[in-house]
């Protein structure tokens, strides 16, 4: 890496959090912008006719080797790129900082480079990872990433009203010092999938992803671990996946499903670990429970929608429970492979 004067190393040292995230989050606005200036080019594309929840609209009839070769090969350089500069972080810096590392700023200048990158390819040839892979792995890497979250937050705000699960230490460990690789696949991932189109539910998407880059990117830093960005990252997705849902199915759609289930898992665990008074838990709750009520009488399924709202949550906290038996199983089965550790003299 490129050696940085102390000079300008002391200058990041000294950028404060709030700082640092105000001006990422507004560059991720101006790159959400600029997809959405530059994909009016992208009207005259012709596209097959959607065929169902299971088709991705938005990829060519006739794709070519070089429209998939464009695509995995830029999605390939970037994830590459992003796990190397983690794996130096994690190897090299190994601090946290209240200011920004210069390895910091590299990753971000890089993160940026690639979504110029992946806007110029897809007005070039177009087509996404969508081609040839399904459209539920980008949907699953966004629900694993919140998965791993839920988990390795078990310690500090519980899982269930603020109580711990009985999860191993070893494995929220292990979760925890590695999740840097998973959490960028997944942003990288889904950010490849599609093409740099300017529908709203791309754009609400892109957007979403860029924070998720930023955060990624701001690895060993104090804006890293703020609670409340992390929380706003966790809660994104209520906007997104509301929103989408309302774009995709109409007002009378499962829109609701998406804002009380992710919303429920905020009140059953994210909201926990803010420290906030018993009185103010009780008060958002009850706002849940009635706007939840309205919403669905309106619809004339008071009944169905309980049973709606529980479907997200459930969801989660299963695969919770299947992932640290995963991990565990894993862990296990490397310490057996390893062999009794040779005792210290």
């Amino acid at each position: 890496m490129v050696e940085i004067p102390y000079g300008t190393k002391h200058a990041l040292s000294t950028v404060r959090p709030g700082t640092a995230l105000a001006a990422g989050v507004a560059a991720s606005a101006v790159l959400t912008g600029l997809i959405w200036l530059f994909g009016q080019r992208l009207h005259g594309i012709t596209l097959l006719p959607d065929q169902g929840a299971s088709w991705y609209y938005w990829k060519l009839p006739e794709p070519t080797v070089w429209t998939r070769l464009s695509a995995w090969t830029g999605y390939a350089a970037h994830q590459i790129a992003f796990w190397w500069m983690i794996f130096y972080a994690q190897t090299r810096v190994r601090r946290h900082a209240a200011g920004l590392h210069p390895v910091n700023v590299v990753a971000l200048a890089v993160n940026t480079g690639f979504v110029a990158l992946h806007t110029l390819q897809t007005h070039l040839f177009y087509d996404g990872l969508a081609q040839d892979v399904s459209i539920y792995s980008s949907q699953g890497s966004v629900v694993l990433l919140l998965v791993v979250v839920l988990l390795m937050e078990n310690r500090r705000r519980g899982l269930f009203l603020g109580r711990p699960a009985p999860l191993g230490r070893e494995v929220v460990d292990f979760a925890r010092r590695y999740h840097g690789y998973l959490f960028s696949w997944a942003a990288v991932y889904t950010f490849w999938y599609h093409p740099a189109e300017a529908t709203s539910g791309h754009l609400i998407g892109f957007f979403y992803m860029f924070l998720l880059l930023l955060q990624g990117s701001l690895f060993l830093t104090r804006a890293h671990t703020n609670r409340w960005w992390t929380l706003t990252l966790e809660l994104t997705v209520v906007v997104h996946g509301t929103l989408v849902a309302v774009m995709t199915s109409g007002p009378d759609g499962m829109w609701p499903m998406f804002l009380f289930g992710f919303l429920g898992v905020f009140l059953i665990t994210q909201m926990h670990g803010l420290g906030l008074s018993r009185a103010a838990r009780l008060l958002l709750a009850a706002c849940y429970a009635v706007s939840l009520m309205v919403v669905y009488a309106l619809r004339g399924d008071l009944l169905g929608g309980a049973g709606e709202a529980i479907r997200i949550p459930a969801i989660e906290y299963v695969l919770v429970g299947v992932l640290a038996l995963l991990l565990w199983a894993g862990l296990r089965v490397a310490r057996l492979i390893r062999g009794p550790a040779s005792p210290r003299p």
